[in-house]
């Protein structure tokens, strides 16, 4: 008799997700219920998704205060981390040049770019700035099909979890436990200059948590146009901004 594994849906946690998980419970009940929502998936959801990280994640929840980025690794310690690729680098690097992520959050490129790459299905986060932000979603998805991927589902917790039983919908409001997510992405960022130094950083993270015996998920291949498709969107990209009266800051 043949038995077939059941096909869990993938699931990419992304930091403000994990600051959420482990932090204190808020007498601010709009941040009580963003944690409550968090833990929910947590423990009820977790045997029903595949949850799943990258060394962007890890290094951004190192930041800040010492017990709580312990906190923070620890929950993440046996999850199944991504690989990154050059087709990764890329694909972040023209989410940035598009418009589609601010250059200062670089490594908010890099998670889209490797949940798009790795053909996860969900991609969650409380990061409204970036990434679950309904004006900029579009945008995103519009940079990930030209390039040859298909998007990732960028959601909240909650909004995963509406999929299966809840239909109530959240604003954008922020809260400490958010702003300090902030303020850990930007003090992580802020250690680079481009794109090429981010993805070399964590390039060499890897190599030495490989040496240590640490499991990582390689990156797929690029879909067959991905190169040129990359030049293509650059290409017009550099129409735009001339017509827009704006030096391109890419050369192609």
């Amino acid at each position: 008799m043949i038995e077939y594994a059941l096909i869990k849906p993938t699931v990419y946690v992304e930091t403000s997700v994990i600051s959420y998980l482990t932090s204190l419970p808020s007498r601010d009940s709009f941040i009580f219920s963003r944690q409550e929502a968090t833990r929910r998936l947590w423990d009820q959801y977790f045997d029903s998704f595949e949850f799943i990280v990258s060394e962007s994640v890890v290094n951004e929840i190192k930041q800040g205060d010492v017990i709580e980025a312990q906190k923070r690794l620890k929950t993440v310690e046996y999850l199944t981390t991504l690989e990154t690729s050059q087709a990764i680098d890329k694909l972040a690097q023209l989410l940035i040049d598009s418009g589609a992520v601010p250059p200062k959050s670089r490594s908010d490129a890099q998670h889209i770019s490797i949940a798009t790459v790795h053909n996860l299905d969900y991609l969650i986060s409380w990061n409204f700035k970036h990434i679950v932000n309904e004006l900029k979603q579009q945008h995103i998805y519009r940079v990930c099909r030209s390039a040859g991927y298909t998007p990732v589902n960028l959601c909240t917790p909650l909004d995963l979890i509406e999929e299966i039983q809840m239909k109530e919908k959240l604003d954008t409001k922020t809260d400490p436990i958010l702003e300090e997510c902030y303020r850990m992405k930007e003090e992580f960022n802020a250690q680079f200059n481009s794109m090429e130094e981010l993805s070399a950083y964590l390039m060499e993270i890897e190599k030495q948590e490989k040496a240590r015996g640490k499991k990582y998920r390689p990156a797929p291949p690029p879909p067959p146009d991905f190169e040129k498709n990359i030049k293509k969107m650059y290409k017009e990209l550099a129409i735009k901004r001339k017509q827009e009266g704006k030096d391109p800051d890419q050369s192609l």
